[in-house]
């Protein structure tokens, strides 16, 4: 008879544990119904871009409302053409990619509505352990830098002549390689120099393969680098979706600034799952080191005239184009109030 009880017994327990445990995952798929989805497409994977991982990572965007489905592009001009065909929702790459739209005559052009990073986010890796590295010794060699046209490249020109280096003569600049293929083809080709972000630069040094000499972004000074941009049609018809967006980048932006590289690699680690926590504390506290990341959305008229600046002198841009044209502040602006 006891046994029976205990028997009993045991059974209401585990139907109790089944039922609460139905209930939980009930609330939580209709929780997760309710959300916006909002496909986003990122330029590449990079701990450069901590501050949105931290944003997805702790539930900023689903406590506005919004799931995002993170895909990345491999590049400024892949992620724009996956926006201007609707493929996706929201790009986030280079604001040079909305001047080169708006310059062929769209009329449904993208807009620019927050920035994220606010320096050069690539590192230059050396083939040689180079102790006290100058600038001048890039002289007479030959240095993959990405796709011509693109703000990795055209910031490194912008550094190389800072430096009193003529990007056309002085070296080789190798723009044949795809910005997933550098670091395969620095290791295994004849290249000196390649500018790459982070994990990847570290964990090249760590292989054993280079060696980090500079920042680029250090050496450059502050230029809008990496920004969220959608076509005009979709701002105007999701207007409170989008500033719920940016309200979540944000809440990211303000994290990563209050708190240490280690606690930001636990947040982030998901998003690179084979590199290890030490090597991506590292790499976020090298951004950290050069103020890599905007403290607020807001993408200033002094900075964006400098990245003209930067286009024009890589022979990228004829003229400036108008500032208000590109960039959307009012959701920026509204996000910090």
């Amino acid at each position: 008879m006891k046994k029976q009880k205990l028997l009993f017994g045991l059974i209401v327990v585990i139907l109790l544990i089944l039922i609460g445990l139905f209930i939980a995952i009930s609330q939580k798929t209709s929780s997760n119904s309710n959300l916006k989805i909002i496909n986003l497409s990122e330029v590449t994977r990079s701990v450069f871009y901590s501050p949105q991982y931290v944003a997805i990572q702790k539930g900023f965007f689903e406590k506005k409302g919004i799931k995002i489905e993170l895909t990345t592009g491999q590049g400024a001009d892949a992620v724009m053409t996956s926006v201007l065909s609707n493929q996706v929702d929201i790009g986030f790459a280079g604001p040079e990619a909305s001047i080169y739209v708006y310059k062929e005559g769209k009329e449904d052009h993208t807009e620019v509505f927050a920035q994220l990073t606010k320096k050069d986010g690539s590192f230059l890796v050396s083939k040689e352990n180079t102790n006290n590295f100058k600038w001048e010794d890039l002289k007479g060699k030959t240095v993959i830098p990405g796709r011509k046209g693109g703000v990795p490249y055209m910031t490194l020109e912008y550094v190389l002549k800072k430096n009193g280096i003529n990007p056309q003569t002085d070296l080789k600049l190798d723009d044949s390689i795809k910005f997933d293929l550098m670091a395969g083809a620095f290791a295994s080709g004849e290249a000196e120099y390649v500018t790459l972000f982070e994990p990847t630069a570290s964990m090249t040094e760590l292989q054993g393969k280079g060696y980090v000499v500079a920042s680029v972004g250090e050496a450059s000074g502050e230029i809008p680098y990496t920004a969220y941009f959608a076509k005009k049609s979709y701002i105007e018809e999701n207007s409170d979706t989008v500033q719920k967006f940016t309200d979540a980048v944000y809440e990211g932006q303000k994290w990563v600034k209050e708190h240490s590289a280690r606690e930001i690699a636990e947040e982030v680690k998901g998003f690179f799952p084979d590199t290890e926590l030490e090597m991506l504390e590292t790499a976020i506290q090298s951004y950290k080191d050069i103020d890599a990341w905007n403290d607020t959305p807001v993408l200033t008229q002094e900075n964006f005239e400098r990245l003209e600046e930067v286009m024009m002198e890589a022979g990228e841009l004829d003229e400036k184009v108008p500032y208000e044209k590109i960039v959307n502040n009012t959701y920026a602006e509204n996000a910090i109030k």
